[in-house]
């Protein structure tokens, strides 16, 4: 599919330089804009962290932010991650997000704004979808820019909407966390508790239970946490009892900074592996985790697998690097042998696993 050409629609699409310095997750970004369009109510931020790999590519997440502020925090922590992230899959792309928030309708014309804001930056910051975006959004905003990607492709081609490749990099990451912590090739009769059963847990959470796991599930939606549970012979509870569930592992697929101080007192099980970006809520619960013996994937290693099939993607469209579908899931299936050196590398140095992981990540990206 190709997109558009953008047009002139830059007058009322806005784009100021955001100093971010003092904010809360700020790390050396290499630009923050903040993206306002009076004709459709579009009020967003693109935070782009690092080009030193290639383009900053991460998707846009659209949601009800308590404030710019807030937004603007998400925005910084995301786009490191993705910096981390793309670095650690191999891939040629630095790290950026974008977040949108949630204070207008999400039509047509916000979107086609939007995509002039992504246009606007001149490839710097390649886009796709998130939480509170569809492939189809992204169609709409493919007609203003080129610099998009999971746009819907037909079956058996590399692209579309990344959330199953991320569950399929959520599963070969969380069985190699088992096999390095219990010491197991196979999930079937382990108890794992899921938070969050949207696109990516969902798929998750089909996948363990056809390789037989216990699954206890909850979401932010009982009825579509009753759903599933129902589907899947899955027992269900309350968002607010889920992390302090008796299991071998608890598999987080929601919001972001939910291991805490007090959460992480609360867990227990043996292993930490899930698909949510920004797990931790401080860089000090890396340590915690380790220290009570729990195993923690570092998150941007192991929900990987969209971003490796968006990229995919967008270099297919722009630089004729074609891939099938096969070769990007081997891509995706190596998220589970690179976790398993990592947590080799955190045993030997005595180091948390989300350190060994930033300090590869920062090499990486020359930071």
């Amino acid at each position: 599919m190709t997109a558009a050409a953008p047009v002139a629609r830059f007058a009322t699409v806005q784009l100021a330089a955001l100093d971010a310095a003092g904010a809360p997750g700020f790390d050396a970004h290499e630009h923050v804009a903040l993206v306002k369009d009076a004709a459709t109510g579009l009020h967003a931020i693109v935070a782009i962290h690092s080009t030193h790999l290639g383009p900053a590519a991460g998707g846009v997440r659209r949601w009800a932010y308590a404030s710019e502020a807030a937004a603007l925090t998400d925005a910084l922590r995301l786009s490191r991650g993705m910096s981390y992230k793309n670095a650690m899959a191999g891939l040629k792309a630095g790290g950026g997000k974008a977040v949108v928030i949630a204070d207008a309708p999400k039509t047509e014309a916000l979107l086609e704004a939007f995509g002039d804001a992504v246009a606007a930056l001149g490839g710097r910051y390649l886009t796709a979808e998130d939480v509170g975006m569809s492939d189809a959004d992204m169609v709409v905003v493919s007609r203003r820019t080129p610099h998009v990607a999971g746009l819907p492709v037909a079956a058996g081609e590399v692209g579309g909407n990344p959330g199953p490749f991320t569950a399929r990099g959520a599963l070969a990451g969380l069985k190699a966390a088992v096999r390095h912590k219990l010491g197991t090739d196979r999930v079937a009769g382990l108890h794992i508790a899921i938070q969050g059963v949207g696109s990516v847990g969902g798929a998750l959470a089909r996948a363990l239970a056809a390789e037989g796991a216990r699954l206890t599930i909850a979401d932010v939606d009982p009825a579509r946490a009753a759903a599933l549970a129902a589907e899947l012979g899955a027992t269900q509870v309350n968002v607010a009892a889920i992390m302090a569930v008796k299991a071998d592992v608890f598999s987080p697929n929601a919001l972001g900074a939910i291991l805490d101080q007090h959460s992480i007192a609360a867990l227990d099980v043996a292993v930490v592996a899930g698909a949510a970006n920004n797990q931790l809520a401080t860089p000090e619960d890396g340590a915690r985790l380790a220290a009570r013996g729990i195993l923690y994937a570092p998150d941007y290693v192991i929900n990987a697998g969209g971003i490796i099939s968006v990229v995919a993607e967008y270099l297919a469209k722009t630089e004729g690097h074609k891939v099938t579908l096969a070769e990007v899931n081997v891509q995706v299936d190596a998220i589970g042998p690179r976790l398993a050196t990592l947590f080799a590398e955190a045993d030997a140095s005595g180091l948390a696993t989300d350190v060994v992981a930033d300090r590869t990540a920062q090499a990486l990206i020359g930071r």
